[in-house]
């Protein structure tokens, strides 16, 4: 015979594992410790997903250490409707673009000065001299369509969604994705 454990919420609160939101909630109060353990728990998440944006472990380094700056000076705005893991992904998402915006505007200034300069670009048959990993046939997309194949083939994101984030149109996100994909297997066969 089977009895029926009546539970409370109170119990069933107790019972669930404990979140970070409690941490969040302290850290936007001040609190360097909760601050410190929330980085802890989401700090390898978010290399990660600042090395498949960027395509540059050493820029994903700052990358992430831009985005804990930035979550800690935003803390007060968590509202706490998401997880904090979801709020930190979606900044961080937001931390890298907007670095690689940066990053165009400036390099697009220094071309125009270092044009007269410039080395011979490497050729194709150089580049398929080298066997290359997935993982530097990534870094080698152009900004656009590593982002987009980062944001929807690694992180799962929907075109929609993509489309909101780089301020372009889902058509647009599509058609970068085709491209990257197109890229990747010419960079792998």
């Amino acid at each position: 015979m089977q009895t029926a454990i009546a539970t409370s919420p109170e119990t069933m609160k107790a019972m669930s594992p404990p979140s970070a939101e409690p941490d969040a909630e302290l850290a936007a109060g001040g609190d360097r410790h909760a601050f410190e353990r929330l980085y802890r728990a989401n700090v390898n998440h978010v290399y990660a997903l600042c090395v498949r944006m960027s395509g540059d472990r050493t820029r994903a380094e700052e990358l992430t250490q831009d985005s804990f700056v930035r979550a800690w000076d935003r803390l007060p705005q968590f509202r706490g409707e998401s997880a904090f893991s979801t709020w930190l992904h979606r900044l961080t998402v937001n931390v890298v673009l907007e670095a690689q915006r940066t990053d165009r505007r400036n390099r697009a200034r220094t071309d125009s000065e270092d044009a007269l300069d410039a080395e011979p670009p490497i050729t194709k048959h150089e580049h398929l001299a080298e066997k290359m990993d997935l993982a530097v046939a990534i870094a080698a997309l152009p900004p656009g369509a590593r982002a987009v194949f980062a944001l929807h083939d690694v992180e799962g994101y929907k075109h929609e969604e993509i489309a909101e984030m780089l301020d372009i149109t889902s058509g647009g996100s599509k058609a970068q994705l085709h491209r990257a994909r197109r890229l990747l297997r010419e960079a792998l066969s």
